[in-house]
């Protein structure tokens, strides 16, 4: 993976976040949590389905990433992007995402203005991430083990051989605590 140099960026303008900032890693590894408006449980209804699926496909063509895990629940989702060498740009992607998914509706399907950002260091952060993401329906009572809940890219990983289809039916050990729930 090997160790860049981290460009940080104010995330916005104006006094209420001078003192937030964003590691910016080009070829950088990510975990995220985005969080609709006012917690409103409107993501795994079929039309956002399809529109977030959609938003990615466009999304990863027009910036390309790639995708190492992904949950959506009701009110929020999780992803580890890993950016291409040399572009940091988070930031206009998931513009273009949220863009997409919420072009032309008037109703509920808004999103928070920011989203949490954390830039995995080595392999281990990895991992605790990607346990997290794919235990995240379990511990929020959506599912009772991470191979039942349908929006998650739990069966991708048993069959790229990351997890036994049994992981997750007891709570792992370390998984991370402050991820931007």
């Amino acid at each position: 993976r090997g160790v860049g140099r981290i460009k940080a960026r104010n995330a916005g303008s104006g006094s209420c976040m001078k003192h937030y900032r964003r590691a910016y890693l080009p070829g950088g590894v990510y975990f995220f949590t985005v969080v609709t408006r006012g917690r409103a449980p409107w993501l795994i209804e079929p039309q956002a389905v399809q529109r977030l699926r959609e938003a990615f496909r466009k999304g990863m063509v027009q910036k390309p990433f790639t995708l190492d895990a992904f949950v959506l629940l009701p009110d929020h989702l999780h992803a580890i992007w890993r950016l291409p060498e040399g572009d940091s740009d988070f930031s206009n992607r998931w513009r273009l995402i949220k863009h997409h998914v919420s072009v032309g509706r008037t109703d509920k399907w808004g999103w928070q203005p920011r989203f949490w950002e954390h830039l995995l260091r080595d392999d281990e952060d990895w991992r605790r991430h990607m346990d997290y993401i794919h235990y995240n329906p379990v511990k929020h009572g959506h599912a009772s083990f991470p191979g039942e809940w349908p929006y998650s890219s739990f069966r991708r990983a048993v069959t790229r051989g990351w997890y036994h289809a049994d992981w997750g039916e007891r709570e792992p050990a370390d998984l991370p605590e402050d991820v931007g729930e």
